[in-house]
């Protein structure tokens, strides 16, 4: 069973990928997160976790819902992330989580993917971007080999720095960075719902035709790149920026 988050459309890229090659059911969290449901998931095929990265380990609002999820049958557990640069030591992260949910943890694989984090960096221009895309084919490939064959995901070298921003960086970004203040909307506004449709948390509702932002927020970015109008802005750093949001879906050869 393939589970995922996403904000903009990279992750469940990812995890449709690897769902089709390896034959397998994929499930959407934002669906259950959004609803209120708790994961209550029972699978004869390893459990595999596809998310983005946030400040290099998975988004808590993902790893919640795992701790706070049921999981029966197959207990071996892959972990796919998608990136813009690197995943820091979410490895150990990881261990720690299936620890406590008594998953067999089966290792991590990092999927770079364009830039969507408009809210700090520029996009990244679509030349590159379908570069990378094009690669991540090919890396959900021997992903989903790697499952289909139920071996471990190969383990790399992890560099103190990296073990320092998962470890102690994550917690200072999320504690200064990871809210809704900043957000706001300009007159380009057409209160088409499509960010409270989107937001994983219910922390956007359109109130008498305009957009009002709650206290609860993850940045994932899903109504500010989303947005059909580009209406959306984070405080004053993404005024004139690109947009990015990944609508697209994975074609999978029969030969491939």
């Amino acid at each position: 069973m393939v589970i995922y988050f996403s904000g903009t459309g990279n992750s469940r890229y990812v995890a449709e990928s690897i769902a089709l090659r390896t034959n397998d059911k994929l499930v959407n969290a934002n669906e259950y997160i959004k609803a209120g449901k708790s994961a209550d998931f029972a699978s004869d095929s390893p459990f595999v976790f596809v998310s983005p990265t946030y400040a290099w380990r998975i988004p808590r609002i993902f790893s919640d819902y795992i701790e706070n999820g049921t999981f029966k049958g197959n207990l071996t557990a892959y972990f796919v992330m998608t990136c813009g640069s690197d995943i820091g030591n979410a490895d150990k992260c990881l261990k720690e989580l299936c620890a406590k949910k008594r998953l067999r943890y089966m290792g991590v694989k990092m999927v770079q993917m364009p830039e969507n984090y408009v809210a700090v960096f520029d996009v990244t221009e679509k030349a590159e971007s379908e570069l990378l895309i094009a690669q991540s084919d090919i890396t959900a490939k021997s992903i989903s080999e790697i499952i289909i064959s139920g071996k471990a995901i190969p383990s790399e070298n992890i560099s103190m720095m990296a073990m320092m921003k998962s470890r102690h960086m994550n917690p200072i970004f999320y504690s200064l960075v990871v809210n809704a203040k900043g957000f706001h909307v300009t007159d380009n506004c057409i209160s088409c719902g499509k960010c409270e449709e989107l937001c994983p948390l219910n922390n956007i509702k359109i109130h008498e035709g305009k957009l009002v932002y709650g206290k609860n927020c993850t940045h994932c970015m899903a109504c500010i790149c989303a947005c059909p109008t580009e209406a959306i802005e984070y405080k004053k750093r993404t005024i004139g920026k690109a947009r990015y949001y990944n609508t697209r879906s994975p074609a999978i050869e029969s030969k491939d």
